[in-house]
């Protein structure tokens, strides 16, 4: 346990064909690497997630945006009071 409680859990270890050992933790997520002793740590991020959550970001801001200026455009209100006194 660490200092918040959590568990940190650990996976069975295994060798690659390389002679590199893999040691998979659940908590944080990823794998410890260990090749010619020395331990790399390898975060498991998703980079595809990553980058649709991205696009899915944008996509979104693109459309709050057509709708702010089709509501009101930027541009100034050609139909006020001049035509009025036409």
């Amino acid at each position: 346990m660490d200092a918040r409680g959590d568990i940190t859990v650990f996976g069975q270890q295994y060798e690659t064909p390389d002679g590199a050992t893999v040691i998979p933790v659940s908590k944080p997520v990823g794998v410890f690497v260990v090749k010619d002793g020395k331990p790399v740590w390898s975060p498991a991020a998703d980079g595809t997630r990553i980058a649709l959550m991205g696009i899915l970001v944008g996509l979104i801001a693109t459309l709050l945006a057509g709708i702010a200026m089709v509501r009101r455009p930027p541009w100034p209100d050609l139909h006020g009071e001049v035509s009025k006194h036409l």
